[in-house]
């Protein structure tokens, strides 16, 4: 008997409507989590476009201070509000998004003739991916510092603190992480409310001191700036990349407050009061070109100044929370699609399924922001290295995006040129100049994003190359139940439940043939469980199940197919308690039954599979692999794990 229920893809378009209330809170909640990082460029991109330290430094001259406001204003338009807002949030998977969502429409939608273009782009986005772990290093290093610099314009003399507080603001934040977000995050929405109403403020007493600052928002200032100094403007967009930093997780975080709510977000207060900040920044370098060493905390009246650098310290762990959380959700996809292996992943709420905390995940992130921290010791220094990884991520999304446009959504190919190419052109740009930083510390997300490249891939690689070997040593389940048929008095059975753990149904699981084969002996009920992970973020547990007798329904023999969604953590007992027992061949019993593992022994062999260094890259991965029992929630004190060697 097979039970098997379509899921269909959920749009935001077709959900029901949802009450005002609730939309609100969904709103909130999006401003105290997706907005974060973007909602914190203001306090160091104008400071670093300006910095004289910078050997590529923009002179302070008026014609300069209007060609980069007006520079940030359009970047920001079309890269945040044009690429991301309006065109990518349009592209989700099953309601996700996300750089892992468009490697999975990639594929999905490739033509049978362009399989190759797209596993080509597929690698693209997993390089992309890749490079999401270098900035998920360095967004809560530039963050924190940058909102504590802000003490030095308070207090000269506390300057030499910066970098021992900023430490100790990183190491409290990760330390909190296994307690999870549900209780804080319920303060962060207001908090970055009163952050983005603060700096509007702020923005507008500056612009009142020089209004005709507001002229930059007129893209003549920025093409002519291009134009008419292009040396020293193509220099500053290194610089002014800073103001999207934080725009892919716009894109990520859909899943969780839909598209209509991140969309008004920003553009009802998170855009107008950037916006805002930007041109009081611009007009107050203006008044005084002395003010650009720190144009945002200098934008605060003095008295207002201590509890800014504080509230810009609660918004930047705030940005530095999102981005870490980023982290977690793209390491659990990444190992549900094959990328990585078993993660342990810990749920930190009942209520909300995507509030999760994966300990090696985050004590390796916290080793390397802190490792940041004290040797870069600025936000400036960092921030060469920091424009690096976001550009090459919006410029891989803009490529999926533009394949999608012919592939998925049809349109005509003069459309999609039309509208990729100018995208495409000011990302490139971007990428172009972020490539003289290179010896500044743009090498830093690049040798980051490679190394996380490698090991994903090599591990995809090689966990390909062992199924393959695996499926030589089980054989064929079919010609193995024949042969416990036509031998049945040959093992022993034994009352009880027994559960085999395999990837399909083509082959037998290891421990079953070892347990027949050496011991002699067979389970009264034997149930073979398979669990697929799909390229889609979640499945109802009532669909997608398919049970098959095997060909035989008086054996006490059946497998079981289940799926699961890759955001969805496998949950083995509860899977099996759902059956119904005229479709398992008799009751399962699930309070006495033995689970059975096969575990795998890796060696590196002689065969051409894969370069010598990747197969001992790959079983070293191999050890790092969460204990399958705790991954599928099975009971440890009725586990059995039966191993087996193999060469790659």
């Amino acid at each position: 008997m097979g039970i098997d229920v379509d899921s269909s893809e959920r749009s935001e378009t077709e959900a029901p409507d949802v009450h005002p209330a609730a939309r609100s809170g969904l709103v909130l909640g999006a401003l105290g989590v997706v907005f974060g990082d973007i909602g914190t460029s203001p306090i160091y991109t104008l400071r670093t476009v300006f910095d004289p330290a910078d050997p590529h430094a923009v002179p302070v001259r008026a014609e300069n201070v209007f060609g980069v406001v007006s520079l940030v204003f359009w970047s920001v338009m079309i890269i945040v509000t044009v690429t991301y807002v309006l065109i990518a949030m349009r592209a989700d998977n099953d309601g996700e998004g996300g750089i892992m969502a468009l490697i999975t429409l990639v594929r999905r939608w490739a033509p049978p003739g362009e399989r190759r273009t797209a596993i080509v782009l597929a690698g693209l986005g997993i390089f992309g991916a890749s490079l999401f772990f270098g900035d998920s290093m360095i967004t809560p290093a530039i963050s924190v510092l940058s909102a504590v610099e802000g003490v030095q314009i308070v207090e000269p003399s506390l300057a030499r603190l910066i970098v021992p507080v900023t430490a100790l603001i990183i190491v409290a934040l990760f330390v909190v992480q296994r307690r999870g977000t549900a209780t804080v995050g319920r303060l962060f929405g207001p908090v970055m409310v009163v952050w983005f109403l603060t700096i509007a403020a702020c923005g507008i007493g500056g612009i009142r001191r020089d209004p005709a600052i507001l002229r930059a928002l007129s893209p003549t200032y920025a093409l002519g700036f291009l134009a008419g100094h292009f040396g020293v403007a193509f220099f500053a967009l290194a610089a002014i990349v800073l103001a999207v930093t934080g725009a892919e997780a716009l894109y990520a975080d859909m899943g969780h407050f839909g598209r209509r709510s991140i969309t008004r977000a920003w553009l009802f207060l998170v855009f107008p009061a950037c916006v805002l900040s930007y041109l009081g920044q611009g007009a107050l370098v203006l008044a005084d070109p002395a003010h650009a060493a720190s144009p945002f905390f200098l934008l605060v009246p003095e008295w207002g100044r201590l509890p800014v650098v504080v509230l810009a310290t609660a918004a930047t762990v705030i940005a530095s929370q999102a981005v870490i959380t980023g982290a977690y959700s793209v390491a659990s996809q990444a190992a549900q699609l094959g990328y990585l292996p078993r993660l342990r992943i810990v749920h930190t709420s009942e209520s909300t399924i995507g509030q999760i905390y994966v300990p090696g995940i985050n004590w390796l992130l916290m080793v390397s922001v802190l490792t940041l921290v004290f040797a870069f010791r600025s936000s400036t220094a960092l921030a060469f290295a920091f424009g690096m990884a976001v550009t090459c991520t919006i410029t891989i999304t803009t490529l999926l995006l533009s394949y999608l446009a012919r592939a998925k959504w049809q349109l005509p190919l003069w459309v999609t040129v039309l509208g990729a190419v100018p995208l495409l052109t000011v990302d490139l740009l971007f990428v172009a100049a972020n490539l003289t930083k290179l010896v500044h510390g743009a090498w830093l997300p690049l040798l980051i994003g490679i190394t996380v490249f490698t090991i994903m891939t090599t591990w995809r690689r090689g966990r390909e190359v062992v199924v393959a070997e695996r499926e030589r040593q089980e054989g064929s389940l079919t010609e193995f139940i024949d042969e416990l048929r036509q031998h049945r008095a040959t093992p022993d059975t034994v009352e009880g439940t027994a559960v085999f753990l395999n990837r399909g149904k083509r082959t037998a699981p290891l421990a079953l043939r070892a347990n027949v084969e050496r011991n002699h002996v067979r389970h009264g009920q034997i149930v073979i469980l398979s669990i697929d992970t799909e390229p889609v973020p979640r499945i109802s547990p009532d669909e997608h199940v398919r049970i098959d007798h095997l060909g035989y329904t008086d054996d006490g023999i059946v497998h079981i197919a289940t799926k699961v969604g890759y955001m969805q953590t496998p949950d083995v007992q509860a899977a099996l308690a759902r059956l119904d027992p005229a479709d398992t061949e008799g009751v399962l019993d699930l309070d006495n039954a033995s689970y059975f593992l096969s575990k795998v022994e890796l060696h590196a062999g002689p065969a051409r599979t894969m370069p010598r260094w990747r197969k001992k890259l790959f079983i070293a991965i191999s050890y790092t692999a969460s204990d399958a029992a705790d991954h599928f929630r099975l009971p440890r004190e009725r586990t059995v794990t039966m191993g087996s060697r193999i060469e790659i």
